[in-house]
């Protein structure tokens, strides 16, 4: 059995179409089953979840996607625990060949699979739909550099998920942690093109400042116990700012944009976003603490540590 997990918070149209995209999968021979665990929201999507067949609904207090999806692993009861996102629609085939990978090759641990963009209008992308298309969710350079993939498009043999041991909370960004911990222990994540997931686009430049926000600061906390930090991490604040130049090859060439507009599009975002990225950077060099820079995963929650991730 596939157990599938999806941590919810306060998304549920969008889990509604999640939910949809599961029940139209095709080529599976094994049973599913979804579990999705709210981590609080305003109003818990009940309704929802009962109006589709073999989906359980479990709650998780505790703030943050990583303890939603520990709830969930510990809860499945399949040999593969499948996770994607409540804002995530699933490639009609992607529990499919979620199975047919595992099953042709015991040795294969972790699968992490290709995120695509979702566009409201494919014939006129938004700014960041075409940024996103190109910068975003670029699972196959995370596997291959830093031996990770999204908890957005993971699955994993639910026995190794127990022997690495339970997603980080809200202090981290647990699906690097994870999935480096799980590399540390010998079980590298493979990448699968063809285990597809459709992740929408942000609506705002603020909805992206908050994730650049909270990466940036798992980072800053990673470099201060090494020497010489400062300087390195405000050398590295001028490079990102530079950085746009370099990308007018990538851009250039993307399969994922058509036409001269997108990529045009694209330019412009990755200029904005690595400038936001620069001033935060040395905003924290310089004294800024944190807590100041970043949201949470659940602020309705009174158990929630000080705003620390969206």
């Amino acid at each position: 059995m596939i157990s599938v997990i999806i941590p919810h918070l306060n998304q549920s149209e969008a889990l509604s179409f999640c939910l949809k995209s599961l029940c139209c999968q095709e080529g599976l021979r094994q049973p599913v089953e979804v579990i999705v665990v709210d981590n609080g929201s305003k109003a818990k999507p009940t309704a929802i979840c009962s109006s589709f067949p073999a989906v359980r609904l479990l709650s998780q207090p505790t703030p943050g996607p990583g303890p939603a999806r520990n709830l969930g692993a510990s809860q499945a009861i399949g040999e593969i625990l499948a996770f994607i996102d409540a804002d995530c629609i699933a490639d009609a085939d992607w529990l499919g060949e979620i199975e047919r990978r595992f099953s042709e090759n015991p040795e294969i641990a972790v699968l992490g699979g290709d995120v695509r963009i979702a566009y409201q209008d494919p014939r006129r992308l938004t700014l960041l739909e075409a940024y996103e298309s190109v910068f975003a969710y670029r699972m196959k350079e995370y596997i291959a550099k830093q031996g990770f993939t999204g908890t957005g498009n993971l699955a994993v043999r639910a026995e190794i998920f127990f022997a690495v041991g339970p997603f980080g909370g809200l202090e981290i960004a647990e699906d690097r942690d994870w999935g480096q911990r799980a590399l540390g222990q010998g079980y590298r994540t493979h990448y699968c093109p063809s285990m597809i997931v459709y992740h929408p686009a942000r609506k705002t430049f603020g909805d992206i400042a908050r994730k650049w926000r909270r990466h940036t600061i798992h980072d800053f906390a990673r470099i201060q116990s090494k020497s010489g930090w400062r300087l390195r991490w405000v050398l590295r604040s001028v490079a990102v700012a530079l950085s746009p130049v370099a990308e007018l090859v990538r851009i250039g060439f993307s399969e994922r944009l058509k036409g001269w507009r997108p990529r045009a599009l694209a330019f412009v975002g990755v200029v904005l976003i690595r400038l936001y990225r620069s001033g935060i950077m040395l905003a924290l060099a310089f004294g800024a603490h944190a807590s100041e820079l970043n949201g949470e995963w659940n602020p309705a929650s009174p158990s929630a540590p000080p705003p620390d991730r969206s």
